[in-house]
């Protein structure tokens, strides 16, 4: 035996190894942390900005984008940090994803309180900021906006106010029906209930579907049979039915949480990517 032949053999490969690991070309999406500025509220808003790995080797080629919306309490991080298949849905999809921050606004702009604007923002100056400074496919046919929770409500109801805008709308376990609940901010952006009872009847999405004509989106809503969003999920399908108006529709099992959120974003990702390129309006004629 040679041990100390052994011990020289290791070290080396393991040095090769290190090098090997040093001079490989990085792959994968990568993000990047913007400051987008909203003359709305006059100051900048943090944004992360996705991009797909074949961005860096074609510098022609533009790209659909996803508005990734996060939930109440949340931040335009959460899903770079907790969705742990992002940034391959992103490469195997071949999209670029865009999480700006909402604070807990729902993203509207606010009835009560001037200072929130954030349906101003995520539905006009933000995809102008994006269009300007990222190779995107600038057209509502390649937009499409998807969110969790109360971004699942942001989601649809910044796809139905901002039709010029976007052409598909997904709701991960969207607060979809907010009238049932007085918390997560709501009260600040709505207005107390009993002085202000227009603005939750005017804001929750079962309202806002009855400005959809049908194909005028391609939609698609997903909710765990555990979650406490399941019955307002429930009722904002009936509505859709009832105003006979095409829609994707899921309940897996799962509750409230990124195990749900991670399971059910790949599925997502597909419906979008279905639709990107696809002329709504060219449909509604055949």
């Amino acid at each position: 035996m040679n041990p100390s032949g052994n011990s020289w053999r290791k070290a080396a490969l393991v040095l090769s190894l290190l090098l090997i690991c040093l001079f490989l070309p990085l792959h994968g999406a990568t993000i990047e942390k913007r400051d987008v500025y909203s003359d709305a509220m006059k100051k900048n808003i943090p944004v992360n900005v996705i991009l797909p790995d074949s961005s860096k080797t074609d510098a022609t080629k533009r790209y659909p984008v996803v508005y990734l919306l996060h939930g109440a309490g949340g931040n335009y991080r959460n899903w770079s940090v907790d969705a742990r298949d992002l940034l391959k849905e992103v490469d195997k999809n071949d999209f670029i994803v865009v999480c700006p921050n909402a604070e807990n606004s729902w993203y509207i702009d606010s009835p009560v309180d001037d200072s929130c604007r954030y349906s101003t923002f995520c539905g006009k100056e933000l995809i102008a900021w994006i269009d300007n400074h990222y190779r995107t496919i600038p057209n509502r046919e390649n937009r499409a906006v998807c969110g969790l929770s109360m971004g699942g409500y942001g989601a649809m109801y910044l796809a139905i106010n901002h039709l010029d805008t976007f052409s598909i709308a997904v709701s991960l376990s969207g607060g979809l029906d907010i009238r049932p609940y007085n918390s997560w901010n709501l009260p600040n952006i709505l207005g107390d209930r009993k002085e202000h009872p227009e603005n939750w009847e005017k804001y929750t999405i079962i309202n806002q579907i009855d400005k959809l004509k049908n194909r005028d989106l391609a939609i698609s809503i997903d909710c765990g049979t555990e979650d406490f969003f399941l019955e307002v999920n429930r009722a904002a399908r009936k509505k859709l039915l009832e105003r006979k108006i095409e829609h994707d529709y899921c309940e897996r099992p799962g509750n409230h949480s990124w195990d749900y959120w991670n399971n059910a974003f790949p599925y997502a990702a597909i419906f979008m990517n279905k639709h990107f390129t696809r002329s709504l309006d060219s449909s509604k004629n055949r």
